[in-house]
């Protein structure tokens, strides 16, 4: 059992510092446990903010699903939990994003996952309204992540995260891209900014079947982390 102490002091400080507000509403800052948060780490999975419909008074609040991230006592992802009481890593998301961690050789119990944003919204236009103030409030803990464990290359899922994250890194220059072999052709892409550090913006995992090697970003990320990915059989 890995203790909340062993996560670096920026990231710790980071926690402590956000607003009361906030921690009041809907939603959930870390995807992926303590033992994620700890040593050095080649990716950062960003989705855009949590799922699901904010209750009007809510009882599973950021505060207390950080209560629990500090107290949990086993290595754990959201993305091999049970969603909708369904078997874990099978929900949604789930089996794309556990299909990329295979491929990529990554155990989704030590990748680092969260959301650009913290709070729960009914839709991404709520969120909009609310950018620039939740960005203020979130960012400072994924600045502390990315320093503190040598993140290189950041995972956003979908535009609207990759387009927000890119521009608090100031991540502007476009490297490469994948397109998809067939007749959608959605694109996923890779920047990078001055001090080298790459975002891929990738489509959306609840929309795209990663697991179709016609439309799976994998080799995409692989490439960003250096990575020569064997083809899918």
């Amino acid at each position: 059992m890995i203790s909340y102490e062993a996560i670096p002091s920026a990231i710790r400080t980071a926690v402590d510092r956000l607003p009361s507000d906030l921690l009041k509403r809907s939603g959930s800052v870390f995807y992926s446990g303590k033992e994620a948060f700890v040593e050095k780490a080649p990716l950062y999975v960003l989705g855009l903010n949590p799922g699901g419909i904010p209750a009007d008074v809510p009882t599973v609040t950021i505060a207390s699903k950080l209560a629990e991230f500090k107290r949990a006592d086993a290595p754990w992802s959201e993305y091999t939990s049970s969603w909708e009481c369904a078997p874990p890593g099978t929900w949604g998301l789930q089996p794309q994003i556990l299909h990329m961690l295979g491929r990529l050789g990554l155990d989704p119990h030590r990748v680092p996952t969260s959301n650009v944003v913290f709070v729960q919204t009914r839709s991404e236009n709520d969120l909009a309204q609310e950018k620039s103030d939740l960005l203020a409030a979130c960012w400072p803990i994924h600045a502390a992540v990315i320093e503190s464990l040598n993140i290189r290359t950041i995972l956003c899922f979908g535009k609207t995260a990759g387009l927000w994250v890119r521009e608090r890194l100031e991540a502007s220059e476009q490297i490469d891209t994948f397109v998809e072999h067939n007749k959608r052709r959605w694109m996923s892409t890779t920047h990078r900014n001055a001090d080298g550090l790459s975002v891929v913006t990738a489509t959306h995992p609840s929309r795209v079947n990663w697991r179709n090697e016609s439309a799976d970003p994998t080799p995409l990320v692989g490439r960003a982390l250096g990575l020569s990915l064997e083809p899918q059989v």
